[in-house]
């Protein structure tokens, strides 16, 4: 997976989900601001100040 958008239901960008430089994906907002990454390797994901939300990707509950 290059780029994932993430849309809501009125078809408006809410944010983009790309592979991160060290093989995991980051989380993006429409504005381009980095909101969270989820790591494979440890399956934790963390937000953008590498605070820890959970166990697993959840990184669509971070927009």
């Amino acid at each position: 997976m290059a780029t994932q958008e993430l849309k809501d239901a009125n078809g408006r960008l809410i944010g983009t989900i790309r592979n991160g430089s060290n093989g995991g994906l980051e989380i993006f907002d429409e504005s381009g601001w980095l909101k969270g990454t989820y790591d494979p390797q440890s399956d934790q994901t963390k937000d953008s100040s590498e605070r820890l939300v959970g166990t697993g990707n959840l990184l669509t509950t971070l927009l």
